[in-house]
Order: structure tokens, then sequence, then C-alpha cells
């Protein structure tokens, strides 16, 4: 019994170094990617079913070209480019690789002082880098019928944060989709879920390459 024993015991530590050998000679997998979208209505699928917002369109793209990704929906309808601020820290955990900002929209229906967007955008994406997130920046354009001074001053917004955040841009969020009914809900502002997957491959390049940037640390 005792000779038993001692072969099984000596077959365990067999079986253990073989593991332990096996777990130093394979590579470890690429951890799982986690993006969190930060932004309002035209993020968080407004008036869609489930699986057609933005988020989880571009995350079923992604995986659909081989990324090993999680893109977590952090869009609230109605919220400003202050309000994303003012929850900034409870709607994107410290733990995610990078950060989609799109935000601004309704600052601009309500005519929100551009310079007051510009500051709680720039701060955002500046908190966001300091935490070491990999940031992509999605610009928005001011309706036109605004007024050609607020819309030069609004759209300026976002090219000049990521220029002096050293940030990504994509230029502008509703690329292809804006003004076109086919793509939109009978409201005329919000995309249907054709529009949003034209938005998904619109931005599609820019995401990847957040996801390199992301990988880079």
């Amino acid at each position: 019994m005792k000779i038993n024993a001692n072969r099984r015991l000596l077959g365990l530590a067999a079986v253990a170094g073989l593991i332990a050998v096996t777990a130093i000679a394979t590579p470890a997998t690429a951890d799982t990617v986690n993006i969190v979208v930060l932004g309002d209505s035209l993020t968080a699928g407004y008036g869609l079913e489930p699986g057609q917002a933005f988020p989880e369109q571009l995350e079923a793209a992604l995986k659909t070209r081989g990324h090993d990704v999680v893109v977590t929906n952090a869009g609230v309808s109605g919220d400003t480019a202050s309000g994303g601020l003012a929850r900034l820290d409870w709607s994107v955990p410290a733990e995610a690789d990078a950060v989609i900002v799109e935000l601004g929209a309704n600052d601009a229906l309500r005519g929100i002082d551009p310079a007051v967007t510009e500051k709680a955008i720039g701060e955002i994406v500046s908190n966001l880098k300091r935490r070491g997130q990999s940031v992509l920046l999605a610009g928005m354009l001011a309706p036109r019928n605004m007024g050609d001074a607020y819309a030069a001053a609004f759209d300026a917004i976002y090219p000049r944060v990521a220029e002096k955040e050293g940030v990504s841009l994509y230029r502008f969020f509703l690329e292809g989709v804006a003004a076109n009914a086919s793509l939109n809900l009978d409201d005329g502002m919000h995309p249907n879920a054709e529009g949003v997957r034209v938005i998904v491959e619109n931005i599609l390049p820019a995401v990847e390459d957040l996801l390199e940037s992301a990988a880079q640390g």
C-alpha cells in the first residue's frame, strides 16, 4: 500500500512539473481590450432595440475583424459635455483601456456657449489621459440654423482639443448619416439601426487605431 501511495505521489509530482513547464513555455494570450463609449443619446441607443446601439454594433464589428474586445455603453440620453464630465468617474472605470468620447450634440442644440463645451470636453480628455487611457474624440458639428458665428465657434472645439491634448480625432460622428432620412428615426436626429451600422463602418479604422494605441500602453 505504501509503495502504491509513493508511486501515486511521484506521478502527481511529475504531472505538476509538466504543467509548470508547459505554463512557462506557452505564451500568455492577449488580454481583452475594454472600451467605454462615453456619450449621449447618439451612443445610448435612443429609440433602438437591444443590440442595435452604437457600442453593441461596434463590438460585433470589431469581433468579426478578429479583435478581442468588450465595448461598454456609457451613453446617457440628453447629456451635455458638462454632464459627461460630472459623471466621468463613475461612468468610466479606471480599468478601461480606451475611451471613445462622443459628447456635445445637446450643447449645440441648446445653444450652450462653445467655450463651456470646450472646457468640459477638454477636462474629460485630460482626465482620461492622466489615468493612462487611450482616447478617441468623436467630433460633432453644430446645426447650421444656429448661425454661422455659432457654428464656426462650435465646430472648432474638437480639432482644438484633440491637438492640445494629443489624442485622435474622428471629425464628425454622424458622417454619412446626418440629414439622411433613410438612416434616421422619424425625429430626423437620431440614427436608426442601419444608420448606426453606417457610423460603425465609417469609424472602424479610427477605432482600430485606438486599439493599437491601447495595446502600446
